[in-house]
């Protein structure tokens, strides 16, 4: 088993003498056998793919002795393994060592790998990638996002190695390269890489244009500037030559395959020129499209510069700098006024004030002292601070947040699969249509004069020169990158303002958005009670709320808390045993005296004033205890759940916003859900449900569209699985809310809520955009190139154009929430 397993799971055995194994769980479905579960990624972590690898565990565990039945279940993201064994014949022990034994197998015969891959040109690069190499034995599936330049394999250990996937690649003329923790290096590399590139491009350019000047000033034949547009087609088609002719080779005719052609065709017309001015706005175009989507990388790639290499750890009486990545849970770490805090971890010692926008995106510091929660990534104050570490640097927020944000830019959306599969058909598809262009007017050409001494067809040359005008107008370039740019840049602006979006579909499912559901506990209340009021009777407020502290000092009930916190600076006298009366209240002895702490059942004598003051205070919508000392009632206490202060605010902007319906889900009672809702602004109220009642409630809702639920990401796990998207408040519980949820909101707050439709939605209306422009640019040149009405010419100009057009266009979502 991993050295990890432990950490993330918990125990329970059927029969109660193995409680608290380390991987156990009890199973949801009833049945009369023995029953173990076991968090997949617990025995095999690899995240996305546990759904493949966990059937392959079914698999190799079902008929086994003593092995009833084995089946994969679904709690939120995580994969769940069920067994069901008869205890006579099979032991949990032995059980647990065959499943780690098969997981074991599983995971070193079918392993999953990421690589950075560099020098693609274009989005339609990556599913070149992807046909060639989802096409190599042994390998399972392969994904290649272009825009996070990253390729995710799967693949059987035992049929192909991971040097030969990374072989393949690099024949087809890119660089592999093994995910690089030091970002800025890699980074640095990229940029140099790309750089060079631009120059290539504006070498091109140079030799096109001394080529053309030359002609056209000096009358000479085109033969004598050959050597100068052969120069502007090798250093402009060289990249897309090796990529392109290498992809043909594996039946994968894309993009610069078609562009390769083109241009190989002019020169056969003769129209050197044209052909060179079509490589060098094609290596150009690519050039700058790489400057271009480097700054949605780059914001992606900040995130994980933010944390410090290196933290200042107090051991054995003296302070040493060590890197991060070797500070221990448990280490104290010091932090001076103005540094980034390397750790997760909890305040001991010192106060100051922490600046967590890199996490929350809240820009407004927070207070922290003793036992205060903290990140990684923080910049702190004006004050000296000593942090007991809670987390590896490798389990802190912000990793976590990276981790999770990189796996979102494998993530295709379904926008994005749309788009590689229609080029996947459109590229062939234009090739065919090419030669039907080339060939059927140059036979026609052929045939004898009609009556009127006129041809049906064109000339070979005029022919042919249309049908590589249609090459070029054909070529699906923004089509390939308007999607992935859009989404990146979306992603990217999202986590540097504290939301965590965890895939393209995810951004772009929020963009379709017309209903919000809400949990009210701990989502539109702050999740903790306070004692908002305070009606004595015949006494005065020190003392109705002193004996009620003093009674509930010992009960770790909720309310107890509330009126402990009101009553912090009170001298509270020492109380005697505590009594509990079932479902009515508590009863103990202070200063010789009974002092009972209840509702009105525990009170069937209250007078009247007592059950008005009751009875006024749950009309608001807060719950009520009753104090009697001796034979004297000294009053009422209210105690309710406090609305959070920017809820009305947020979701008025939500309803400004165009949603449809604004709802709450709620276990609580109908009259205190009613109230707050009245408090908030929500419209429609669904109290008294249990957990199931809330995964109903959503897929009624769904019926009217697509819904969002927002939740503390654990009790409200299943509905959010349910929903369209799932959002989660992650200020607490942060772990299992990003795990939980398909959106995250990194603060403790609502306020990033509108910020992140309004994203999704920006997101999804600059795709619809792109998808305009480039389908547009198809649909026009086409036929303008079929009719000789446009020439390579403009049709390489609009090519070009339109590609730098869209990611252009998704590069705008950078700047969005800094000017709206």
């Amino acid at each position: 088993m991993p050295h990890h397993a432990h950490d993330h799971a918990h125990a329970h055995h059927e029969h109660g003498e193995h409680a608290h194994h380390p991987i156990s769980q009890e199973c949801n479905q009833d049945t009369s056998g023995t029953s173990l579960r076991i968090n997949v990624p617990v025995i095999l972590p690899e995240g996305p793919d546990c759904d493949a690898c966990g059937q392959r565990i079914v698999e190799a565990m079902q008929g086994r002795r003593g092995v009833q039945e084995v089946h994969l279940d679904r709690e939120g993201d995580a994969v769940i393994l069920c067994l069901h064994y008869d205890p006579n014949l099979l032991t949990l022990e032995a059980l647990e060592r065959q499943v780690e034994a098969v997981g074991g197998e599983v995971g070193t015969q079918f392993q999953h790998r990421t690589w950075m891959v560099r020098d693609m040109d274009c989005a339609d690069c990556a599913m070149t990638i992807e046909h060639v190499i989802g096409r190599l034995a042994g390998v399972q599936s392969v994904v290649v996002n272009y825009a996070a330049e990253k390729m995710r394999v799967e693949y059987d250990a035992k049929a192909i190695q991971a040097r030969a996937i990374q072989k393949k690649v690099r024949w087809l003329g890119y660089e592999v390269q093994e995910p690089s923790h030091d970002h800025g290096h890699g980074e640095h590399d990229h940029d140099h890489a790309h750089g060079s590139g631009l120059k290539v491009a504006l070498l091109s350019g140079l030799f096109l244009a001394l080529g053309f000047l030359g002609e056209t000033f000096t009358n000479l034949p085109v033969h004598y500037f050959l050597p100068l547009y052969i120069g502007a087609y090798i250093t402009g088609g060289y990249d897309a030559t090796r990529h392109g002719v290498r992809a043909a080779l594996k039946l994968r005719f894309d993009i610069e395959f078609l562009m390769v052609v083109a241009a190989i065709g002019a020169a056969i017309l003769g129209e050197w020129a044209e052909g060179a001015l079509l490589l060098f706005l094609f290596s150009l175009g690519h050039a700058l499209e790489h400057s271009a989507m480097d700054k949605a990388r780059h914001a992606m790639h900040a995130l994980g510069e933010i944390t410090p290499k290196t933290a200042r750890v107090h051991r054995e009486g003296a302070e040493l700098e060590i890197p991060v990545a070797q500070v221990q849970r448990g280490d104290e770490v010091i932090v001076r006024p103005g540094e980034r805090l390397p750790v997760d971890g909890v305040v001991i010692r010192g106060q100051s004030s922490l600046d967590q926008a890199a996490i929350t995106g809240e820009s407004i510091p927070v207070e922290a002292r003793a036992e205060t929660s903290v990140f990684a990534g923080s910049v702190n104050g004006d004050g000296s601070l000593r942090i007991r570490t809670t987390k590896l640097s490798s389990e802190s927020t912000m990793a976590r947040i990276v981790k999770l944000v990189e796996e979102a830019q494998t993530q295709k959306s379904s926008t994005q699969r749309f788009t590689e599969r229609f080029s996947r058909i459109f590229v062939p598809s234009s090739l065919v249509f090419v030669a039907l262009v080339i060939a059927v007017p140059a036979i026609l050409n052929m045939a004898p004069t009609t009556a009127l001494g006129s041809r049906a067809g064109l000339p070979i040359s005029e022919s042919f020169l249309r049908g590589m005008t249609i090459l070029v107008a054909a070529s699906p370039c923004a089509l390939a990158i308007s999607t992935p740019a859009a989404v990146l840049s979306g992603i990217a602006q999202a986590a540097r303002s504290g939301v965590l979006v965890k895939g393209g579909a995810h951004l772009e499912n929020l963009g379709t958005v017309n209903t919000v559901a809400f949990d009210k506990t701990g989502t539109l209340t702050m999740g903790c009670p306070e004692v908002t009021d305070l009606a004595p009777m015949d006494t005065d407020e020190v003392e109705l709320l002193t004996y009620a502290a003093a009674a509930e000092a010992h009960s770790s009930h909720p309310l107890a808390k509330a009126i402990a916190a009101r009553a912090a600076s009170l001298d509270l006298p020492e109380a005697g045993d505590l009594q509990t009366h079932a479902g009515r209240g508590i009863e103990t002895l202070v200063d010789g005296e009974a002092i009972l702490v209840g509702n009105l059942k525990l009170f069937p004598d209250a007078p009247d004033q007592i059950q008005l003051d009751v009875d006024r205070f749950e009309e608001e919508g807060k719950t009520t205890m009753v104090v009697k000392r001796g034979d004297r009632f000294l009053g009422v206490i209210a105690v309710a759940d406090q609305v959070r202060p920017e809820a009305a605010q947020v979701l008025a902007k939500l309803k400004a916003g165009g949603l449809r319906r604004i709802v709450m889900l709620t276990g609580d009672h109908e009259r205190v859900a009613k109230v707050i809702a009245s408090q908030v602004g929500v419209t429609e109220v669904r109290a008294n449900l249990l957990p199931e009642d809330k995964v109903t409630a959503i897929q009624d809702l769904s019926r009217d569209g697509p819904v969002a639920m927002v939740g503390d990401g654990i009790n409200d796990a299943p509905a959010m699985a349910n929903a369209t998207v799932g959002i989660a408040m992650a200020a607490h519980g942060t772990d299992v809310a990003m795990e939980t949820a398909d959106v995250a909101l990194m603060a403790d707050s609502l306020d990033k809520l509108p910020f992140a439709l309004g994203v999704s939605k920006s997101s999804r209306r600059i795709i619809q955009q792109n998808l305009f422009v480039s389908l547009g640019t198809i649909a026009l040149l086409i036929p303008f190139a079929l009719f000789g009405w446009a020439g390579i010419g403009i049709a390489i100009i609009f090519h070009e154009g339109s590609t730098l057009l869209v990611v252009g266009n998704a590069l705008r979502l950078l700047r969005y929430g800094a000017t709206s």
